[in-house]
């Protein structure tokens, strides 16, 4: 990427409302699924951030931190995470998320939390391997009937908002190592592995049942291995089939 990249805290209402328009753009969600401006300013006068991704001082993407109370102790809910299309696939997401963790360090925070699709192996493979978060929930219909697909398929298809939940312990070794810089290579064999598809989109275009089909199997294969104590903790890219190792 030639031009400059800065991440600074998002303060003033004109940067939240740029963030809004950003959301807008990048997630071609129906309005009413919008998080509004209110949101953003409440968030951050309860306790939460948002962080701005700026290109010559033009917002190119942020990151949603919203104070909550996780597993008995303050953490962080990363409602949303944007990245303008024509600079993604740069880097900026990872300095964004990075960043949002040494501000919740700052804070004294050491959990964050958040959620996304399962099928989605580039998603999946930035969350595991390049953050170091690992999931152990996985949530049926989170959101309800998702028909966001239309800006990517061009057609609404009712798709069931399964989500897994991304669990990001700051101070873990793993996430230490990354952090760092260092390589992470997982101690031990996984007892299972769910395959998801390369590409979801082009999966979806070429046949909406084989896309259902495969988000049936992917929920009974987290389900069931969730339900036997595994937990995600790693995930290899593969052109055919990448997989979630779970241990």
């Amino acid at each position: 990427m030639e031009k400059s990249l800065e991440i600074r805290e998002c303060t003033t209402l004109d940067e939240m409302v740029a963030c809004v328009d950003l959301q807008r753009e990048v997630f071609a969600l129906p309005e009413v699924e919008l998080s509004p401006v209110r949101h953003f300013v409440v968030t951050r006068n309860a306790g939460g951030f948002v962080l701005g991704a700026y290109s010559d001082d033009e917002l190119i993407g942020f990151v949603l931190s919203v104070p909550a109370f996780l597993r008995d102790e303050k953490a962080f809910y990363s409602h949303m995470t944007a990245v303008r299309a024509d600079f993604q696939s740069h880097g900026v997401g990872a300095k964004l998320k990075w960043a949002q963790r040494a501000r919740a360090l700052e804070l004294g925070v050491e959990y964050v939390k958040w959620t996304f699709e399962p099928w989605k192996a580039r998603n999946a493979y930035f969350n595991l391997e390049k953050l170091g978060a690992v999931m152990s929930e996985y949530a049926r219909n989170f959101y309800g009937t998702d028909y966001s697909t239309a800006a990517q398929t061009g057609s609404k298809i009712g798709l069931a908002s399964d989500r897994l939940f991304a669990e990001w312990h700051l101070k873990s070794d793993k996430v230490e190592a990354l952090a760092a810089g260092e390589k992470w290579v997982d101690k031990g064999e996984p007892l299972v592995n769910i395959a998801v598809p390369n590409d979801w989109f082009a999966l979806l275009a070429k046949s909406t049942d084989e896309a259902l089909a495969v988000q049936a199997r992917i929920r009974r294969d987290f389900e069931l291995a969730f339900g036997q104590g595994l937990v995600a903790r790693g995930f290899l890219r593969d052109e055919e089939h990448p997989t979630y190792l779970l241990y």
